[in-house]
């Protein structure tokens, strides 16, 4: 019998279903935007590989993946302590991830049917892929008996607007970091399967190729635009966005680093290498990549974590609110300053590149 102390406690908001995560900075966000612009884009200079990708998503090559066998039908509760906190954590963030995207896509899915009916049906049958995913990770969480209310998620969380050409940027780049994240651990457990430590992790290869083929659509989508990548605006924004998704990353997953330790994973080495090459592939379409072989680069975001785990620990002081406002604002600065410090780190050029292998 395992012991309980070694089961971390969850706030629930009745029994079994687990109290959504505080939204943070660094929490997974849920998205809106305009959806009359988005209907109007004439998509007619790539339409020709858009309707290639929509064929590609008709098939749904992983109809049949997502299907829980008797790898599961265990109990997990040699999974203990604090690797089964942050484990139980990687699964709700991963979920919630998966549940934004059903919610964004299937909407605009439906907003769309009438007016662009390619990009409707691209759009639905990606929140397809995406319903899939979230309900296959909320069904890991039952594993650990838990869940995720997400019809209460869909009405508690706070949605942000984003233009659609920020849109088209935002999840480009998720459904890429997604790729390279899964892809990188498949490999790594594949060579080292002693440290599979919950057989999910095996249905990441194939996974990871929906996440492939959301990005190539955004690609796709982005190259019918080319008032999104042509000037220097998108240049600034590209920088933005690519350095947004790198740090957020980054210091939640050095957060729980214990995690990937699990995994026989170091968590910064981890990272570096999944930054390198989704900015690598970001440049198949954004104008700019990041200098992430520049020495400060990732000299700031040490600071950053730094600075993260003081906030931490203000945080969870007894003293009054106020005053760990005042102490917290310091490592506030700071972090701003970091961040701006690694924005300003002279990007690369590839727009020059475009129609080259790269």
């Amino acid at each position: 019998m395992v012991d309980s102390l070694k089961k971390p406690q969850f706030e629930e908001v009745r029994p079994g279903v687990k109290a959504p995560a505080e939204e943070t900075i660094l929490t997974p966000r849920f998205y809106t935007t305009d959806f009359d612009e988005m209907a109007k884009m004439d998509i007619s200079v790539n339409e020709d590989e858009l309707r290639a990708i929509l064929e590609e998503f008709r098939i749904d090559y992983n109809r049949h993946h997502f299907v829980r066998d008797e790898q599961f039908q265990k109990s997990w509760d040699s999974i203990s302590g604090e690797t089964r906190k942050v484990f139980i954590e990687f699964l709700e963030r991963s979920c919630t991830a998966e549940f934004s995207g059903f919610l964004l896509y299937k909407e605009l899915g439906r907003r769309l049917k009438d007016k662009n009916p390619v990009l409707a049906e691209i759009f639905t049958l990606m929140s397809r892929d995406e319903a899939r995913h979230a309900g296959f990770l909320n069904k890991a969480l039952s594993d650990f008996n838990l869940s995720l209310d997400l019809g209460f998620l869909t009405k508690s969380r706070k949605y942000t607007f984003f233009k659609p050409k920020f849109i088209f940027y935002a999840t480009y780049l998720s459904e890429k970091i997604g790729y390279w994240r899964y892809i990188t651990i498949f490999r790594h457990l594949e060579q080292h399967p002693e440290n599979e430590i919950y057989p999910i992790f095996s249905f990441f290869e194939n996974w990871c190729q929906d996440e492939n083929r959301h990005g190539d659509f955004f690609d796709a989508i982005m190259k019918s635009q080319p008032q999104f990548l042509n000037d220097w605006k998108a240049r600034l924004w590209s920088r933005f966005f690519l350095l947004s998704v790198f740090a957020t990353m980054y210091l939640n997953d050095v957060q729980r680093s214990s995690f990937y330790a699990s995994l026989g994973l170091d968590a910064r080495e981890y990272d570096k290498h999944v930054i390198k090459k989704t900015n690598e592939t970001a440049g198949r379409v954004f104008p700019v990549v990041l200098d992430v072989e520049h020495p400060g680069f990732y000299q700031s975001l040490e600071t950053c974590v730094t600075n993260n785990e003081k906030l931490t620990e203000i945080a969870n002081s007894n003293a009054p609110a106020a005053i760990k406002l005042l102490r917290k604002l310091p490592f506030y600065v700071s972090n701003g300053v970091e961040l701006l410090k690694m924005y300003l780190i002279k990007p690369i050029r590839v727009d020059n590149l475009a129609g080259t292998v790269r």
